[in-house]
């Protein structure tokens, strides 16, 4: 991994970086759909792929407070349902994470994000209780969210797209949703550190320097989800999913 340690004196490198660990924190919280921000931030702070090792890290100090904060509302059987087609993503990743054309996946991941909000939408307007309980639909939704979440830490869209379809009440929605990425983010660690090398010393001193960011946003956004109510939560994360995905198109 390059020597990080210039960027970093780099004033305006720096509060791009604290800035992105702030929202993330925010994120962790509960406020969904709004990671590919994150991304781009540090992105633009330490390069795309570099930044992938550091930000990893930090996700799972973001999941583990929340898994602690929100574990009661936790709804196991929604995990075990998604867990191993994630589990296989992540392999996917792993294997195509070299090749792929960076614009190519994140066009196509784009499009598939619109237009699954685009019928979580026409759903939520035909006002249908139903869920969906077929194994294909955890099966798609898993696997392309474990190939998103390892190639670009961008399984969030795909995430809140199924627990929103299972129709999961706020709590429930961000306490399941802990456990489910925090189990995954320890599995993808030994990928980004023996396959990639995106994690190393110089990459875990970064992170560390950017932890307070994190702590911060965790408890900002604690408060911000106390004050949501659960049938706003659910339309404000279809929103900023889709915003998210659109953004994908100019990143």
């Amino acid at each position: 991994m390059a020597d990080f340690t210039f960027p970093l004196m780099i004033s305006g490198t720096w509060l791009i970086a604290t800035l992105a660990s702030f929202i993330l924190g925010i994120s962790k919280s509960g406020i969904k759909g709004i990671s590919i921000v994150i991304v781009t931030l540090l992105a633009l702070a330490f390069g795309a792929r570099a930044s992938t090792g550091i930000l990893l890290p930090l996700l799972v100090v973001g999941d583990a407070f929340a898994v602690i904060y929100y574990n009661r509302h936790t709804q196991w059987k929604y995990i075990v349902r998604i867990l191993p087609w994630m589990v296989i993503g992540v392999i996917l990743g792993t294997l195509i994470g070299n090749e792929l054309p960076q614009n190519a996946f994140k066009l196509v991941m784009a499009g598939i994000i619109l237009f699954t909000v685009g019928m979580m939408y026409w759903w939520d307007r035909k006002k249908s209780k139903n869920v969906p309980t077929h194994w294909a639909f955890a099966g798609f939704i898993g696997t392309l969210a474990g190939i998103t979440t390892m190639i670009g830490n961008l399984a969030g869209a795909f995430s809140n797209i199924y627990f929103l379809a299972m129709r999961l009440p706020k709590n429930e929605f961000i306490g399941t949703a802990a456990w489910l990425f925090f189990i995954v983010n320890i599995f993808k660690i030994p990928f980004h550190y023996f396959v990639w090398g995106t994690i190393d010393a110089d990459s875990l001193m970064i992170s560390a320097r950017l932890l307070p960011g994190i702590i911060i946003g965790l408890f900002c956004g604690v408060k911000l989800v106390e004050m949501i109510k659960d049938n706003f939560y659910r339309k404000m994360i279809l929103v900023l999913t889709a915003v998210g995905a659109l953004l994908l198109f100019f990143r």
